[in-house]
């Protein structure tokens, strides 16, 4: 039982057309610019919406995938590694003032979906303009690791190992994104939170945290032990500390992030915890410490009441996770009056939960795509 955060991919974006602002200087390059733009296209048709492909069609162009996810998938894929060689190509001549005056005039421009303002904008979402070529290639990486994550959710109740393997790659592709591509924008430019550092390391903890929890749902299904499940579901909630802790720092420079991310992450901790404590209460009942186990259950749900999730769908299932613990415990609670008459000791006395992490992420390899690129400079 898990509570999903969906819609990282609602991002909007402005259209390029390349060969219409950089100069080629031979044919070779033309193609290539007129490659990079009708691949963007493809992708600017599918997530503005503006495609009217038919289902039939989109398969057939794909290759025969019937996933819609998969088929965006393979949109960005096949753009990658062209945006990758034209970034090369700029950063070669990085210095040269009419590339820097081209790459201004593509105008590169993205909507945020982790702007809490951009949803008061009655004309439709804010975008921002950044002029450097590197925003064009870390708002693509951050609508590659968010479909990833996004596939990992529609595989969630048919492949919980597929589900977990493709939470790791995302969590690989938003740290990718923070350490090699983000760090080239500066600090001054107004940008979006997605392009941002912070928020890519967020992200990946949070897609750690994702997978974490579907391995333990896994251990559940497969019956594994009382105690080992605590650890896992505690595991989930350490992930999720280290997003807060950079999400905390992050809100301090960028006032207008979603209050809805951070619901959501609050709300992972809380579930994951109190799962973490009815499977510590269980593994001590069974090793006859029902008095501590009582004192355990007492606290998770204490702990539980000081806060609720927002959102509807999240609410429902803490609330349902609650209502197990609610029973689990009346249940000790009779047994150790009538059978047992242990002691239940004090919260300070009780058992502190214990972590395992058991998943890291992928690594990112960009696919390596080096034609030449000719311009008239």
């Amino acid at each position: 039982m898990m509570i999903c955060y969906p819609g990282l991919t609602k991002l909007k974006m402005k259209p390029i057309v390349y060969q219409n602002v950089l100069s080629a200087s031979d044919s070779g390059t033309l193609e290539q610019l007129k490659e990079l733009s009708s691949k963007r296209k493809a992708i600017e048709e599918t997530f503005n919406q503006t495609s009217y492909v038919t289902d039939a069609i989109a398969r057939e162009i794909s290759g025969g995938l019937t996933s819609h996810c998969e088929q965006d998938i393979q949109k960005l894929e096949h753009y990658l590694p062209l945006l990758e060689n034209l970034v090369r190509h700029v950063n070669m001549k990085g210095k040269n003032h009419q590339m820097i005056c081209w790459i201004s005039n593509l105008r590169i421009r993205w909507s945020s979906v982790l702007n809490s303002s951009s949803i008061f904008h009655i004309k439709g979402p804010k975008f921002y303009q950044v002029n450097n070529i590197y925003f064009e290639l870390g708002m693509i990486l951050f609508l590659y690791g968010s479909m990833l994550r996004e596939q990992a959710l529609e595989v969630l109740s048919s492949d919980l190992v597929q589900s977990a393997t493709l939470f790791r790659k995302a969590a690989g592709v938003y740290n990718y994104l923070a350490q090699e591509v983000l760090i080239y924008l500066t600090q001054a430019e107004d940008r979006p939170p997605e392009a941002t550092c912070r928020m890519s390391f967020i992200l990946s903890f949070i897609c750690l945290a994702e997978a974490q929890a579907v391995t333990a749902r896994k251990a559940e299904e497969s019956g594994k032990t009382a105690g080992l499940l605590a650890k896992l579901h505690y595991g989930v909630t350490e992930f999720v500390i280290e997003a807060i802790d950079v999400l905390q720092v992050t809100t301090k420079e960028c006032k207008d992030i979603s209050s809805r991310l951070l619901d959501y992450i609050l709300s992972c901790k809380k579930l994951h915890e109190l799962k973490c404590y009815k499977y510590t209460a269980e593994g001590l009942k069974n090793e006859g410490k029902i008095g501590v186990a009582v004192g355990v259950l007492r606290r998770a749900l204490a702990n539980a009441k000081k806060s609720m999730p927002k959102e509807e769908s999240w609410r429902s299932v803490f609330k349902e996770v609650v209502d197990d613990v609610r029973v689990q415990l009346r249940k000790y609670e009779h047994e150790n009056e009538f059978i047992w008459r242990a002691k239940v000791p004090r919260t300070d006395q009780l058992p502190l939960p214990q972590a395992v992490k058991i998943v890291t992420l992928i690594p990112y390899q960009p696919q390596k795509w080096e034609r030449s690129l000719v311009f008239k400079l």
